[in-house]
Order: structure tokens, then C-alpha cells, then sequence
């Protein structure tokens, strides 16, 4: 029972270290002063929960372990360098409710850092979903590419011996699946930028016909956030002095969307599924572009794993599961389906040639 608790200590202690160096980053790459405020803010609540985890450990007579941050917090951290924070707080915020951990401090606040109200009595966005979940949907769409891809050139192998055709099978579904996935990316996000434009064009008829019934839905939002009656009557009837503000506020808060932005572009999103299934894809392939025989198949089979374990390093940024699990888990999903295929291949391409 002691040492199932020394483990719980140390795996707390170790998430919460995690989060304190995470948001720190963060902070530090933040262009906002307000934004890196609430950063910091976040990264003290997480780092007096770690010492919490930590005189937990000392109570039990168990030294706790040198900092190290974990390879995912680097990885995020980097991600932010490159491309900004919110290009990575969904996966920060999905791996904080996926840690599952009883700490001291409430993380269903740290929204609150990201919403607040300037002297002036407007509402401050300081941190936009535009990104949404890109990085979960580049992640899938390298592993839809190499997972598809690499079945088709096992299925070819089995079938056929002649190295080229292999090769031209593996381009073809390369090229094939890639614009089937960028199709689909831009059909949906346009889709959806349709429908929220239709909602907002809706809501902006009914603001202009009755600003009444719009401050009262604001008022509303604000006291289920929490917010005094009075207070919150007081916010909406100033909100709706501009009708744009007004309509700003109702399209975030019952949307859920930037209506600035409204998901994304279309063409980014079909662009970035293209190149990122691409990007799976040609693992598999890619030795049949120099070698050919047995000895490409079984490159082939090396690169495939180079690139599982690259994905699965992407998928656990994602999920909270460990490393290993994750490359286990993308290795079996894989020869199994290579596997398949293979054999099926094999099978057709016996029957075929007589």
C-alpha cells in the first residue's frame, strides 16, 4: 500500500513539474503581455501543486526525483516556438484533463485567464482556438498516410514481383489518397465555415430587430459563468451599446468560434492534409525508389517503423500515454494491416498468374 502511494506521489509530482515548465515556456514565447501573465499565473498554481506532491513525498521518509522535464514537454514547447501557443494549447488542455490527477489546484480555472473584462468594460480574448486541433489532425493524417500506404505496398509485394510495379502502385496510392484527404478537409472546414455563417447571419438579424433579447442572452451566459446578476445585466447592457460587439460575444460564447477566423481556411486545411498524408505516405515507398527485390521490402519495412515511431511520438503528445505504449499500439495497428494485405496479395497474385 505504501509503495502504490510513493508512485501516485511521483507520478503527480511529476505531471505537475511538467505543466509548471510547460506554461513557463509558454510565457516566455508569449507576444501578449496579458497572455504571458496568465501563463505565469498557471505555472505557479502548477508549481505549488508539485511542491504539494513533493512534502507528500517527504511526509512518507522518500526523497523526490530531480526535475526533468518529459520529451513532450520539449516537443510542445518547440512546436510554440515555431508556430505560437495556440497552435499547441488544445493538446496542452486535452493532455490536462487526460492526466487524470488529484492536485490542490482547480486547472477547470485556467480558462478563466484566458477571459476577462479590460477597465473599460470590454471583453479581452487572450487566447484564440484558430488553431483548433491542428496538430491532433496533422498527427492523423501522417498516420492515415503511412498505415494506408504501407498495406498497399505490402499487398503489391505479396502480388508482384516486378519492383516497379510496386513502386508505381505505392506513388499512385500516394497521389490518390493524398487528394482524397485534402478533398475531404476542404469539403468539411467549408462546410462548417457555411454553417457558422449562417448562424451568425441569423443572429445578427434577430440582434438588429431585438438588442433586448440579445442582452438578455449575454446576461445569461455571464451569470452561468459564474458571474453576479448585477454584474452581469451591467456587462451585457454595455456590450450591447455596439451591435457588433455585441454580436462578436454571442457568436464566441454559443458558437464557440472566432467569427473573425470561423475554423480555418479551407485551402490551409486541404493544403495541410495533403502534405502531411503525403508526408506518412512516402515512408513505405520511398526505398522502392532506389533498391528493388527482397531487399526493398524489408527497407521498406524499416522506414515504415522509423516513421510509426515518429507519429507515435505525435500521437502521445495528444493522448497522456506513454511512448512506448504508443509506438506498440501503432506497430500492431500496422502488421496487422501489412500483414493482410500481404497475404491477400500473395493469395490474388498465385491465382492470377495460374
Amino acid at each position: 500500500m505504501r509503495d502504490r502511494r510513493i508512485c501516485h506521489f511521483q507520478r503527480n509530482l511529476r505531471i505537475e513539474r511538467d505543466n509548471a515548465a510547460l506554461y513557463t515556456r509558454l510565457a516566455e514565447l508569449a507576444a501578449e503581455p496579458q497572455l504571458a501573465r496568465a501563463y505565469r499565473r498557471i505555472a505557479e498554481g502548477e508549481q505549488q501543486s508539485a511542491s504539494f506532491w513533493q512534502a507528500q513525498l517527504r511526509d512518507l521518509g522518500v526523497e523526490a526525483p530531480a526535475s526533468r522535464p518529459r520529451l513532450r514537454v520539449k516537443v510542445l514547447g518547440t512546436l510554440a516556438k515555431w508556430f505560437g501557443a495556440g497552435f499547441v494549447m488544445p493538446t496542452v488542455v486535452r493532455l490536462e484533463h487526460a492526466d487524470h490527477i488529484d492536485t490542490p489546484v482547480d486547472r477547470a480555472r485556467h480558462r478563466e485567464h484566458f477571459v476577462a473584462v479590460d477597465d473599460r468594460g470590454s471583453l479581452v480574448y487572450r487566447q484564440r482556438g484558430a488553431s483548433g486541433n491542428t496538430l491532433r489532425a496533422s498527427v492523423l493524417g501522417a498516420n492515415d498516410g503511412l498505415v494506408s500506404n504501407a498495406s498497399l505496398v505490402m499487398g503489391m509485394a505479396g502480388a508482384a514481383s516486378d519492383n516497379g510495379v510496386v513502386l508505381l502502385a505505392g506513388l499512385a496510392g500516394l497521389i490518390a489518397g493524398a487528394c482524397s484527404m485534402a478533398l475531404g478537409e476542404w469539403l468539411s472546414v467549408e462546410s462548417s465555415r457555411e454553417f457558422y455563417q449562417a448562424q451568425i447571419t441569423a443572429r445578427a438579424e434577430r440582434l438588429a430587430v431585438a438588442p433586448e433579447e440579445g442582452e438578455r442572452s449575454i446576461a445569461n451566459i455571464y451569470r452561468a459563468k459564474g458571474l453576479e446578476s448585477a454584474k452581469a445585466d451591467q456587462l451585457a447592457e454595455h456590450l450591447t451599446d455596439n451591435l457588433a460587439t455585441a454580436l462578436d460575444t454571442l457568436v464566441r460564447e454559443d458558437l464557440g468560434v472566432d467569427p473573425a477566423d470561423l475554423g480555418g481556411s479551407a485551402w490551409s486545411a486541404a493544403i495541410s492534409s495533403f502534405c502531411f498524408f503525403a508526408l506518412g505516405a512516402i515512408f513505405p515507398v520511398a526505398p522502392y525508389l532506389v533498391l528493388g527485390g527482397d531487399i526493398a521490402l524489408f527497407t521498406s519495412m524499416g522506414t515504415t517503423f522509423v516513421g510509426l515511431c515518429l507519429i507515435a511520438i505525435g500521437t502521445s503528445l495528444f493522448t497522456g500515454r506513454s511512448l512506448v505504449f504508443s509506438i506498440a499500439r501503432q506497430l500492431l495497428i500496422t502488421a496487422a494491416a501489412a500483414a493482410i494485405t500481404f497475404s491477400i496479395g500473395y493469395l490474388l497474385g498465385t491465382a492470377v498468374a495460374g
